[in-house]
């Protein structure tokens, strides 16, 4: 029936044997991304086929391929265990996990590690992901915890963070400059509202679109301006299921000018894909970028070419982040330049009900998940920086 409170279960299994260059975690708190929601649904296809192909590469990687699959794409925890060859990490240390699994035997993976033919989404395309209470992780997705900031907390950005990070700060992306007006789909969302504050802190314009007064108050409180509630503009941008309806591109296109005072957008932040997407790709300005990841709505884009290629515009592919974006994304953490957006946090037997809401769109923000972690409010150490930005880190909580 498609509903992951039926397929996402917790069970006690083995842990699992511990190699070179890896890590075992205690996890203390997760997140629910829109990818434990396809692993839960089985579309587009089942993981279970990720795991049979990846241990089939060799002994090790064969601990994956299990008739179970644990999942989730970020955690934060403490090292538990480090295998051969483990140097920078330590049993005892605070960290966070970004979620790319790569191999690195390849030439190709060592410009972007995101072009590795082996790259892999951790508990997504791998097993022993972390919405669990032990994970393991390559040692090079390790990163510092913020101090700042609880368990739960520090665990909700990862995944979210690293992807808008690579898609709209970064060369490999849109490489968003000062004075850019961006277009954010879903900007009260688990990954738009970290691009909302990424186009804020840069210098950039966001056009924040959401779905609902509630959400619109929630990017205004981030500090966005410019909000385009799509529930009150009434936008259909389907006719029906096989044809879109250009007069609400444009319809789009005259509201975004209004509130810029004239101006199209330079970067579309594209990820609701089949739904948007032909919308998407007409209001970008002349020599503009569309940047896509996720496709929530569908996988198959349709759009008017004309108006790519006549007005040579560009559309960029991102996913997820190298070491080096996902570093800097966390770092813009650590500092307080960018926060959390949590809204609410789940048990750990209450994972099935957080993927269902995050597949129905009943949440905001991001949707934590207590795994070790006894209760909320754990794990700060820098009581000093919390403060100061307190009311930033509960901006999403409880709405």
């Amino acid at each position: 029936e498609k509903d992951p409170r039926k397929s996402l279960h917790v069970e006690e299994v083995a842990t699992p044997e511990l190699g070179p260059g890896e890590a075992i975690v205690a996890v203390m708190a997760s997140s629910v991304n829109y990818n434990t929601v396809w692993t839960s649904i089985f579309e587009p296809v089942s993981t279970f086929g990720f795991l049979e192909r990846y241990g089939r590469q060799n002994d090790l990687t064969r601990r994956h391929d299990l008739p179970y699959h644990v999942v989730g794409s970020d955690l934060a925890g403490v090292v538990l265990r480090v295998g051969p060859g483990v140097n920078r990490w330590k049993p005892g240390d605070e960290v966070v996990a970004h979620c790319l699994s790569v191999e690195l035997e390849d030439p190709a993976g060592h410009d972007d590690t995101m072009m590795d033919p082996q790259q892999r989404i951790w508990g997504f395309e791998t097993n022993f992901g972390g919405l669990a209470e032990l994970a393991l992780v390559k040692s090079n997705q390790l990163m510092p915890k913020p101090a700042h900031l609880s368990w739960e907390e520090a665990a909700a950005p990862g995944l979210v963070n690293s992807t808008a990070y690579r898609q709209l700060v970064s060369r490999n992306g849109a490489d968003m400059k000062q004075g850019d007006v961006v277009l954010i789909w879903g900007a009260s969302g688990g990954l738009g509202s970290y691009a909302t504050q990424m186009a804020l802190g840069g210098g950039a314009i966001p056009v924040c679109v959401v779905s609902s007064p509630e959400k619109a108050e929630i990017v205004r409180k981030m500090g966005a301006e410019l909000v385009i509630d799509r529930s009150a503009e009434g936008y259909r941008f389907w006719k029906d299921e096989q044809n879109q309806d250009p007069k609400e591109w444009q319809r789009l296109g005259k509201k975004i000018r209004e509130l810029t005072g004239g101006d199209d957008v330079d970067i579309v932040f594209e990820h609701p894909g089949r739904e948007t997407f032909g919308a998407s790709v007409y209001v970008a300005k002349k020599g503009g970028t569309i940047v896509t990841c996720a496709s929530t709505s569908g996988f198959l884009h349709q759009y008017d070419n004309r108006y790519l290629w006549m007005n040579l515009k560009r559309i960029v592919g991102s996913h997820f982040a190298n070491y080096k974006e996902a570093w800097e994304a966390n770092r813009l953490i650590d500092k307080g330049l960018i926060h959390p957006t949590l809204s609410k946090t789940y048990a750990m037997d209450e994972v099935g009900q957080a993927a269902y809401d995050v597949h129905h769109n009943l949440h905001q923000g991001k949707v934590g998940v207590l795994t070790l972690a006894p209760a909320e409010g754990l794990g700060v150490k820098d009581t000093g920086k919390r403060e100061k930005h307190l009311a930033a880190i509960n901006r999403f909580r409880g709405v």
